[in-house]
C-alpha cells in the first residue's frame, strides 16, 4: 500500500514531462519552422504566444473541471488532445494548419500541470507537499532535454515528420499509462460532486478575492517567465543566431538549465516547507539573480563568453523552482475543495508574461531586421531587455499584495481570536 502513491505519483510525473515536452518542442524546431513556413520571428512567435495564451486561458476553466471531474479525466483528455496536434503539425505544410496544432497542444498542456499538482495532497502527507509540489514541476522539466537533444536529433536526421509523429505517438502511450495507474486519491474516488455553475462562480470568485492567492499569482508571473521564453522560444536562436554557438552546444546548454532546476528544486521545497513566512523572499531572491544574469550578458560587449552564458542558463534554472512558490501559496490559503481552482488562477501568471513577453521580443526582432532572419547579436540585446520591464511589474505585483495578505492574515486571526473570547464568556 505504501508503494501506491508513488506509483500514482510517477504516472502523473510522467504525463506531465511529456507535456513539457510537447510544450518546447517549437521552440527547439524553431529556425525549422521559419525555413518550412517561410516566415520571419514575429510569426514563429505567433505560434508560442497562441500556444500559451490558450493554455493560459484555459487555467481557470481547467481548475473548476478538475474540483468537479478529477485528475484521471483531465490527465487522459490532455494527453490525447496534445498528440492529436503533434500529427496535425507533423503533416502540414502551411501556417494554418500549424497554429491550429499548436493550439491543440496548448490546450492539452492546460489539463496536465494543475491535475497532476492536485494528486500530491491526495496521496501524500501535509508536510511533504511542498517538496514534492517542486519535485513534480521540475522532474517534469526532463521534458524539455527531450527536446533540446533527442528532438534535436531526430530533427537534424529523419525530418520534421518523423519528429512531430514520434511525439504523438509518445503522447498516446502517456495516455494508456495514465490509464492503468492513476486514481485521484486512495478511496478511488474520480469525480467530485455535482456543482451549479453558481457554486462555480462563487469558488472562483473566494480563490481571487484572497489576496494570498493573488500573491501566488504574481510569485509565478515574475520568477517562472524569463526561463519559460528562453527554453520555449528564443533560446535557440539567441544561443546560434545570436551568440554563434552550434546547435549541439545550445543544445546541452538547454540541459544545463533544466538540470540546475533539478537539484534546486528540492532545495527551495525545504526552504518553503521550514520558512513559510519567507516564501516571498526567496521569490524575490530569484528575480534578482535572473535579471543581473540578463542584464551581465546583455552589457557584455559583442557576444558573450561561453562561461558566461553557462552561467546565464543556470540563474535561468532556478526560475522554475521559485514559480512554484506560487502553488503553495495557492495551498495555504485555500481549502481542498477549491484547490484545482486556486491553482488555476496561480498558474496564468508565469504564462502570460511570457506570452506578452515572447511577442514583443519577436516584433522587436522583426522592426530590427526588417521581418528578415539575418540577426545580429545587438538585435537580440535589444530584444530580450523588455524582460526588465516585465520583471518590474511583477516585482510591483509581489510587494503590493504580500502587504494585502499579511493584512488579511492578521485581520482573520484577530477574528478568530474574538470568537473564542465570545464563547469561552
Amino acid at each position: 500500500m505504501a508503494l501506491r502513491p508513488w506509483a500514482v505519483w510517477a504516472a502523473g510525473l510522467t504525463a506531465y514531462t511529456v507535456a513539457v515536452l510537447h510544450r518546447s518542442s517549437i521552440g527547439v524546431a524553431g529556425l525549422d519552422a521559419q525555413e518550412r513556413f517561410g516566415v520571419g520571428a514575429g510569426a514563429l512567435a505567433v505560434f508560442a504566444v497562441l500556444q500559451l495564451l490558450v493554455y493560459a486561458g484555459l487555467q481557470i476553466p481547467v481548475g473548476l473541471l478538475l474540483d468537479r471531474f478529477g485528475s484521471l479525466r483531465l490527465v487522459l483528455a490532455g494527453a490525447v488532445v496534445m498528440a492529436s496536434g503533434q500529427v496535425l503539425m507533423a503533416f502540414t505544410d502551411g501556417m494554418g494548419g500549424a497554429i491550429l496544432a499548436r493550439v491543440l497542444v496548448g490546450a492539452g498542456d492546460a489539463m496536465t500541470f494543475i491535475s497532476v499538482l492536485r494528486l500530491v495532497p491526495h496521496w501524500f502527507p501535509a508536510k511533504r507537499v511542498p517538496v514534492l509540489t517542486q519535485l513534480t514541476g521540475l522532474m517534469g522539466q526532463a521534458g524539455q532535454i527531450l527536446s533540446a537533444v533527442p528532438l534535436a536529433a531526430v530533427l537534424a536526421g529523419p525530418g520534421w515528420t518523423t519528429a512531430f509523429l514520434g511525439m504523438a505517438g509518445i503522447g498516446v502511450f502517456v495516455a494508456l499509462v495514465a490509464l492503468a495507474t492513476l486514481r485521484d486519491t486512495p478511496e478511488r474516488r474520480i469525480s467530485g460532486a455535482p456543482v451549479s455553475w453558481q457554486q462555480l462562480g462563487t469558488d472562483l470568485g473566494s480563490s481571487w478575492r484572497h489576496p494570498g492567492t493573488r500573491l501566488g499569482l504574481w510569485a509565478h508571473f515574475t520568477s517562472q517567465f524569463t526561463g519559460t521564453v528562453f527554453a520555449l522560444m528564443w533560446g535557440v536562436p539567441f544561443l546560434v543566431a545570436g551568440q554563434g554557438l552550434s546547435r549541439a552546444t545550445a543544445g546541452v546548454l538547454l540541459t544545463v538549465f533544466v538540470v540546475t532546476g533539478m537539484l534546486a528544486g528540492p532545495v527551495l521545497g525545504l526552504l518553503t516547507q521550514r520558512h513559510p513566512l519567507r516564501r516571498s523572499w526567496l521569490v524575490l531572491g530569484i528575480v534578482a539573480i535572473n535579471m543581473t544574469a540578463w542584464a551581465v550578458v546583455i552589457a557584455w560587449p559583442g557576444r558573450a563568453p561561453l562561461p558566461l552564458l553557462v552561467a546565464l542558463v543556470i540563474a535561468l534554472g532556478l526560475g522554475g523552482p521559485g514559480s512554484m512558490i506560487g502553488f503553495d501559496f495557492a495551498r495555504s490559503f485555500n481549502p481542498p475543495s477549491r484547490l484545482g481552482t486556486a491553482t488555476g488562477v496561480v498558474n496564468v501568471g508565469g504564462f502570460v508574461a511570457s506570452l506578452v513577453t515572447i511577442e514583443l521580443i519577436g516584433l522587436i526582432l522583426d522592426y530590427r531586421t526588417g521581418g528578415g532572419n539575418d540577426y545580429h547579436i545587438d538585435d537580440f540585446k535589444v530584444a530580450m531587455s523588455v524582460q526588465f520591464l516585465v520583471a518590474a511589474a511583477g516585482v510591483a505585483g509581489i510587494l503590493r499584495t504580500r502587504v494585502l495578505t499579511r493584512r488579511h492574515v492578521a485581520a482573520e486571526s484577530a477574528g478568530l481570536a474574538n470568537s473564542v473570547e465570545v464563547k469561552a464568556s
